[in-house]
């Protein structure tokens, strides 16, 4: 007997009406669709998804799912890679339709759903000229990006999604909904920033936003990575990322072209080494700065140009679509030297899938700029954020993929201090290793704060700290 048969119908019903959005029950027609999300290696079947729309469903969503002893997960995006988002047998709570945004141009002040995707906010924000800073795929939930960090293509210039947080609506385990600022539970805002979705469900985001764009100079350039070009070309990316200005924020791709019509037949499986990323500034200056990656060598294929602020977010949407298998893990790299060059080119030539990339993301700038101890957030000292990505079609080739990820981390260790970004954490496999490893000196603080917001971990569907009391 299922979760949704024990507790009674009369019970479950009215749990719904009280709902100003939508209960939906495995034998709704509209279940199948509602609990997909984009990564399709995870297939779960929650027992209960809660669609809501206010922050008072939320409130009742986590007061059901406590008194009725249920596993609680929180949707936003959906895009969380591990498949956080969804649980087998208990309740979700979706926030999709929470996706409002309102702009104050005067005060350059974003108020966010907690639903709400990165496109849905460029395209907001850029009505002003101004932006907030997100990751680079556009399907991306701002509510698991923020929490967890967030890269993007402002970042060495106005730091992390997580650096613009200036305040937040949260609904605790208690049920209770509670106001974060800068000036009201302030040691809850730290936690928010960076500490993943431990301490409740933020049903609002408050951001500093930025003025940026319409046009900006995008860097979007294919160049070859066949045999000694792409370590050449690593080399290039690491010295040239030494001396960038603020302005710029890159990030670099290992891969092969795939047998796909989205690129033309003569450069299907050849190795390649993108450069890709935005200057934040006049445009004009951008096209001068962003020169040295343009001019290695000739490239294979370039997007690069003056383009909209907004289209240049969605430059990597296409490579990323709902249902491939995605298996993704990163390291914090105090160091890219000879050694480690060689080691990523080793691993980017021997990749089994040819959707796979090894990236390197520079940390620099606005990043470097945040102490230490200002957020949760842990890694600002490294030089690179490495990520891997295994992504994949078939099943069949599961373990092939997984191997070549996980080898490659293994090997990439000596030049890390051992933690990771934790957006991008595999599934999350080493538990509680990777968690007092990727928080670092925060650690002890975040499970203090846990204690106090969620004595008992019912938010543990997330880059899970323990409670202070719970640590052995």
């Amino acid at each position: 007997m299922n979760l949704t048969q024990e507790i009674q119908r009369d019970v479950l019903q009215m749990f719904a009406d009280t709902l100003q959005g939508r209960l939906i029950l495995p034998h709704d027609d509209s279940y199948e669709e509602a609990r997909k999300i984009w990564n399709g290696m995870i297939d779960r079947q929650p027992a209960m998804i809660a669609q809501c729309v206010t922050s008072k469903d939320v409130v009742k969503a986590i007061n059901f799912a406590r008194d009725h002893h249920l596993k609680l997960s929180v949707r936003g995006g959906g895009h969380n890679v591990a498949g956080l988002s969804m649980n087998d047998g208990g309740l979700v709570v979706d926030l999709q339709l929470m996706n409002q945004v309102l702009v104050d141009p005067e005060a350059r002040i974003v108020r966010v759903g907690g639903g709400t995707t990165l496109g849905v906010l460029d395209a907001a924000t850029q009505e002003y000229g101004l932006a907030v800073p997100t990751g680079v795929v556009s399907a991306t939930g701002i509510a698991g990006l923020t929490l967890g960090g967030g890269y993007g293509f402002l970042r060495n210039k106005y730091g992390l999604s997580c650096d613009n947080l200036i305040g937040a609506t949260v609904v605790t385990a208690a049920g209770e909904t509670l106001t974060v600022s800068e000036t009201e539970h302030v040691d809850l805002l730290w936690g928010l920033r960076g500490g993943g979705g431990n301490f409740g469900i933020v049903t609002e985001f408050v951001f500093r936003a930025h003025p940026v764009g319409p046009e900006v100079m995008l860097v979007f350039a294919f160049h070859d990575g066949r045999g000694e070009k792409m370590k050449k070309a690593i080399e290039l990316y690491r010295d040239f990322s030494a001396t960038a200005p603020d302005e710029i924020s890159t990030l670099m791709a290992c891969g092969r072209f795939p047998e796909d019509e989205h690129f033309p037949e003569e450069v299907h499986n050849v190795p390649f080494v993108l450069y890709a990323g935005v200057y934040a500034g006049a445009p004009e200056d951008g096209q001068k700065a962003l020169e040295p990656l343009l001019s290695f060598g000739t490239p294979l294929l370039d997007f690069s140009g003056v383009k909209p602020y907004v289209e240049a977010q969605q430059m990597f949407d296409e490579d990323y679509p709902n249902g491939l298998r995605y298996y993704w893990k990163s390291l914090n790299l105090t160091e890219l030297d000879d050694a480690a060059v060689d080691t990523i080119v080793k691993y980017a030539h021997s990749q089994p899938s040819p959707f796979s990339t090894i990236d390197l993301w520079h940390i620099g700038g606005a990043v470097k700029r945040v102490g230490a101890d200002d957020s949760a957030f842990f890694g600002r000292d490294a030089a690179f954020m490495l990520g891997g990505e295994a992504n994949w079609v078939d099943a069949a080739d599961d373990v092939a993929n997984l191997a070549w990820l996980r080898g490659l981390i293994e090997d990439m260790k000596p030049f890390s201090d051992g933690s990771s970004y934790l957006n991008f954490p595999g599934f999350q496999e080493e538990g509680d290793e990777m968690m007092i490893r990727s928080f670092g000196s925060n650690y002890g603080r975040l499970a203090k704060l846990k204690e106090k917001y969620d004595p008992e971990n019912f938010f543990s569907s997330n880059q899970n700290v323990k409670p202070q009391k719970d640590r052995s």
